[in-house]
């Protein structure tokens, strides 16, 4: 048997041998598992063997397995999760041809030609004024009055003061943990949730803390349990997604919203409340800032309904933090993209961002039905289009499905990065419907819904199965 029959075949026995050749053995170790990465033999997400078991199996010192991981790792191919392992790296795979159900991007529905019609009506109009000073942090007054004549659309009244620009949502994101968090806080949030808020609140210094959660999100109960039971000396945070949670589908109803307002307001606590999924709310729903202005700091952006390339993101803060938001705005950038700013100023005005919104809404509802019709016990939302689907499971049945995509050519985020805490029993495998084209994802499903049936693969607990 090979070294690469020996290295990758994670479930099957392996022999600890290497085979006759020359090289540094770190060398032939790393030149094989690189090998079997570039050609999908080793799917993305999949664990690699602990160190010790590797070398023990190969007779070979700690060292060269050692030395071939830091290998693998400088080239991108993997990554090291502290106490947990090193892992195949989803870039190193995403060129290789797969449907990539990873990515959660809105249906690709912004045509060329209005791009480029777009962007001749904006050279017609820009001046090289316009990049010869810089602009307010929080954007300029035209600007931010254009976005609040779109926030009025969308339920929300309020004075320009309290909106500043971001370059995107995840940009507001961490700029609202800091001015209502900061380093030392506690951040309270959904046990599963979006990556992207994890990566903010740890890189931020705040303490995570995951929530159970049901078929609406935040229970209050358990929100209200969980804040009197923390320490009122430091900073607590609320972190929640009122529509279309981010993995798990969940919507808040009218009553959860307020009833999750109502806690907060007892407690004495701020919400960051993220809603990039806006497009989707309910008709009988509301912002939870709608309900409390004076403790929320509101997020969205249009990467989620309009197209990840339009990088303008949007905080409306209380009034009374409105200059710390601000400092931690002018801490992070010096101000938003005054092109993409004059784009979304242009868009708005010409009407291009309401026609997006609505054919992208349209054409989710169809992807719905297509996931629904596949995986009949996917958490997708009852009525209405969403961009993800979510299937709950056991960690290791959700990380084995995920390998086992990958191996059969689709690609899911790794189920481990909605976790707040990494040991507990239960995620699950999100499915990004927006970016494939809708004949592609049909299949991909339908794979998928084969997939998610096969049976759990038991093994050391060093090993995946895929």
């Amino acid at each position: 048997m090979t070294l690469r029959e020996d290295t990758i075949r994670l479930v099957s026995p392996w022999i600890p041998r290497l085979p006759a050749g020359g090289g540094k053995i770190h060398d032939r170790i790393a030149t094989a598992l690189a090998e079997d990465i570039a050609e999908g033999l080793v799917p993305a997400g999949a664990r690699l063997p602990a160190h010790r078991d590797l070398a023990y199996r190969l007779g070979v010192g700690v060292g060269s397995v050692s030395r071939a991981y830091l290998d693998l790792e400088r080239r991108g191919l993997v990554r090291s999760e502290h106490g947990r392992g090193m892992f195949v790296s989803v870039q190193a795979v995403r060129e290789r041809g797969y449907t990539d159900l990873s990515v959660n991007v809105p249906p690709q529905l912004l045509g060329q030609q209005i791009l480029v019609a777009s962007f001749q009506a904006l050279a017609r109009d820009v001046t090289a004024e316009d990049f010869g000073h810089y602009r307010p942090a929080a954007g300029n007054s035209d600007d931010r009055r254009m976005i609040a004549g779109w926030l009025h659309q969308v339920g929300i009244d309020t004075a320009i003061e309290r909106i500043l620009i971001t370059n995107g949502a995840q940009h507001a994101l961490s700029v609202a943990f800091y001015a209502a968090c900061g380093p030392g806080g506690t951040l309270f949030t959904e046990e599963v949730t979006y990556p992207g808020a994890i990566q903010a609140a740890k890189y931020l210094g705040c303490k995570l803390v995951g929530l159970p959660i049901d078929e609406q999100g935040l229970i209050p109960a358990h929100l209200d349990s969980a804040l009197a039971a923390s320490d009122r000396t430091s900073h607590r945070v609320i972190y929640v997604t009122p529509t279309l949670h981010n993995p798990t589908t969940a919507t808040m109803g009218m009553t959860r919203r307020q009833e999750i307002v109502d806690v907060c307001r007892a407690h004495d606590v701020l919400i960051v409340e993220d809603d990039v999924y806006s497009l989707f709310t309910p008709s009988d729903c509301k912002p939870l800032v709608t309900f409390a202005p004076e403790r929320v700091f509101y997020i969205n952006g249009f990467s989620k309904m309009v197209s990840p390339g339009l990088r303008i993101g949007i905080i409306v803060a209380p009034l009374a933090f409105a200059d710390r938001t601000r400092s931690g705005l002018q801490a992070t950038t010096s101000m938003a993209s005054p092109i993409f700013c004059m784009l979304l100023n242009f868009w708005l005005r010409e009407g291009v961002i309401a026609s997006v919104r609505a054919t992208v809404r349209e054409e989710a509802e169809q992807r719905v039905r297509l996931a629904r019709h596949h995986l009949p016990d996917a958490c997708l939302p009852r009525d209405g289009g969403s961009l993800h689907a979510w299937l709950p499971m056991s960690s290791l049945a959700a990380e084995q499905v995920a390998n086992r995509a990958a191996a059969s050519g689709i690609l899911v985020s790794p189920p481990s990065i909605f976790m707040v805490d990494r040991q507990q029993p239960k995620t699950g495998v999100r499915l990004c419907l927006g970016a494939p084209k809708r004949s592609e994802l049909d299949a991909a499903l339908a794979l998928l819904a084969k997939i998610s049936s096969q049976p759990l693969v038991v093994t050391s607990e060093n090993f995946i199965g895929v």
